[in-house]
């Protein structure tokens, strides 16, 4: 049986490569140079579009810790990354046009990897894997439009920041939900008529990222995902009477409403990652904390995703993929990468690796692996799996997403070190409990 992996990118790259390791045919469809899409400068596969660099390499950081755990799992993404790497500080940056033509060769000389060059427009028959990205063309999106019963597949997206629960000030913010509707689940930031007012000026004063051509012909279209500096922009009191008007909230301590607010939302079910509501950004990343640590409370805040604004293609997964990234309706079909709801490029070698690992598996006749929810790559999958369907937006990995320790350990560097113990001693543990072992997990 062969199975088919639509997109080359880092995902679809690392799912082929996965698939072949375990003996199974596979064919990898890539429409570059066929045709181009508007990011891409060469038809090699894993080309890197943005950054050369795949986070940081220490294994007490998040993207470091998922490195770790890829080359325990034999990755080619991080094999390659790792040979063709270059001078970045701490961080895993590579070479990046020998990094893609390496694994272009690589797979195009394995004798069970088709390179197919040439679009897709429907989803394949049989086993198979999507791993498109955010530039999905708008035919397979259509497609898979029509599959998922989504409303909408490619949009331009705005998307706001999320932040480590445990850095916002409680002393200064509070918990509530609007007219007392819910059980306080908001956590809010009151500002006083002087701490808005030099926010506001601050917020429309900042420099924003310079977007691609083809999204600034995009972004005049999607009024409804207005970023919050262009919302500034348009009057003093535009923020008050939208995200961060100050009615129906009140202070329990206090018993007073203040002049404006800044609401937070639960993000995940363990209640330790909090989304800015309304707070859709396409300011610079070092603005953003900045800007953004104006807000009372917020003072301190850990940044574990920044806003970004870009033309984005991405399913829901919570309503549609289980935690093996196989389609709840369709066991047969898989996703990974960007169009899943990871975001990143370690994250994106991640889902591949998963989704080809459990794509190879179906063909073998075995039952799909599910990571523990433990190791990056697990809580990772499980995240979005099970987040909230009415807010979903991608999520990087970050150390918010991972159960927690049962143990208080109050240095964040002493932590992090220890979810990373648990998570390499899991994930060993794991693979050698694995039934019907692929040459990937021996």
């Amino acid at each position: 049986m062969t199975i088919h992996v639509v997109g080359g990118g880092l995902a679809g790259t690392e799912a082929a490569w996965q698939i072949a390791a375990a003996g199974v045919p596979v064919v990898l469809h890539e429409m570059r140079p066929v045709r181009m899409s508007p990011a891409h400068h060469s038809a090699e596969l894993a080309e890197l579009v943005c950054s050369n660099s795949f986070g940081a390499k220490a294994s007490d950081r998040a993207a470091g810790l998922l490195h770790e755990e890829l080359r325990q799992l034999n990755s080619i993404i991080i094999a390659t990354a790792d040979k063709h790497q270059v001078p970045a500080g701490g961080a895993l940056a590579v070479d990046r046009a020998v990094f893609s033509s390496e694994l272009t060769t690589t797979l195009a000389a394995h004798p069970l990897i088709e390179l197919r060059r040439g679009e897709i427009t429907q989803i394949p028959e049989g086993i198979a894997v999507i791993t498109t990205g955010p530039l999905t063309t708008e035919s397979l999106a259509a497609d898979l439009q029509r599959f998922t019963g989504m409303e909408y597949m490619s949009f331009f997206d705005a998307a706001s920041p999320i932040v480590m629960g445990e850095s916002i000030n409680m002393d200064i913010a509070f918990r509530a939900s609007r007219y007392d509707k819910g059980d306080a689940d908001y956590i809010n930031c009151p500002m006083n008529k002087e701490q808005y007012l030099h926010f506001w000026t601050t917020l429309c004063q900042a420099e924003q990222a310079e977007l691609k051509e083809f999204e600034r012909e995009t972004a005049k279209f999607f009024e409804a995902c207005l970023p919050i500096e262009e919302m500034a922009k348009r009057g003093e009191d535009t923020m008050r009477y939208g995200p961060l008007k100050p009615v129906g909230l009140t202070d329990g301590r206090t018993g007073e409403r203040s002049y404006a607010v800044v609401q937070l939302r639960q993000e995940d079910k363990a209640g330790q990652l909090w989304n800015m509501v309304g707070f859709q950004t396409n300011l610079r990343w070092g603005e953003q904390t900045r800007v953004f640590r104006l807000i009372p409370g917020l003072e301190n805040a850990e940044f574990v995703r920044m806003g970004v604004m870009h033309r984005n293609t991405f399913i829901n997964s919570p309503e549609l993929l289980h935690p093996t990234l196989q389609f709840r309706q369709r066991p047969t079909l898989l996703a990974a990468g960007q169009i899943s709801g990871t975001e990143g490029y370690t994250a994106a070698a991640a889902g591949g690796w998963l989704a080809g690992t459990n794509a190879a598996r179906l063909a073998l006749g075995l039952t799909p692996v599910q990571l523990p929810p433990t190791t990056m790559m697990g809580a990772l999958f499980e995240f979005i799996s099970s987040a909230s369907p009415k807010h979903f937006q991608p999520m990087p990995p970050n150390f918010g997403i991972m159960p927690e320790l049962g143990v208080k350990i109050r240095a964040k560097q002493e932590r992090y070190a220890a979810y990373r113990d648990r998570s390499l001693a899991d994930l060993q543990q794991w693979r050698n409990s694995v039934p019907g072992q692929l040459s990937i997990v021996n």
